[in-house]
């Protein structure tokens, strides 16, 4: 066994959910939960097949997303990964539609941050080990810091 970082190339502004399904309709259905969840929401998403042809699977509503889904899926190439590229949405708006999504095994992480999957590779093929999702903590939050997360959700949206 070998095991593989492999680095998801995004914009800054994507935010982006990596999970794990199990069958062919997983695009279609997938797609279905995003495209409902949030009215003209911009997304890609990629699956990777994981028997017969083992295609890398895709859709979406933008093509500059479904293409870097693409992209990104066939560098893992890890059996059953599914990844969603969003552009102008949150994983909140979302995540909840995706995890019911009856194909849906596990999501890996959501984020808009940079993001590591650590791979593990035998013969046979891949499958993820786990993620690194942003940076390493670089203290413990203060009172400040506590006002200015409060007032950053406000300006977003999620508290009043």
């Amino acid at each position: 066994m070998e095991l593989k970082i492999i680095k998801i190339e995004k914009p800054e502004e994507i935010n982006l959910i990596l999970g794990q399904a199990h069958f062919i309709k997983t695009v279609d259905d997938l797609h279905e939960a995003l495209a409902t969840a949030v009215p003209g929401i911009q997304f890609g998403l990629a699956f990777c097949e994981a028997s017969g042809p083992c295609l890398v699977r895709a859709s979406g509503t933008d093509p500059s997303l479904i293409a870097l889904a693409k992209k990104n899926a066939d560098a893992l190439s890890a059996g059953h990964v599914f990844l969603i590229l969003l552009r102008g949405a949150y994983p909140i708006n979302v995540l909840n539609a995706v995890k019911s999504v009856q194909e849906v095994c596990t999501v890996y992480c959501a984020s808009s941050n940079p993001v590591e999957v650590i791979l593990a590779e035998t013969d046979q093929g891949r499958g993820v080990m786990g993620v690194i999702d942003g940076f390493r903590s670089k203290g413990v939050e203060t009172d400040q810091d506590l006002r200015s997360r409060k007032a950053l959700l406000h300006r977003m949206g999620y508290k009043v």
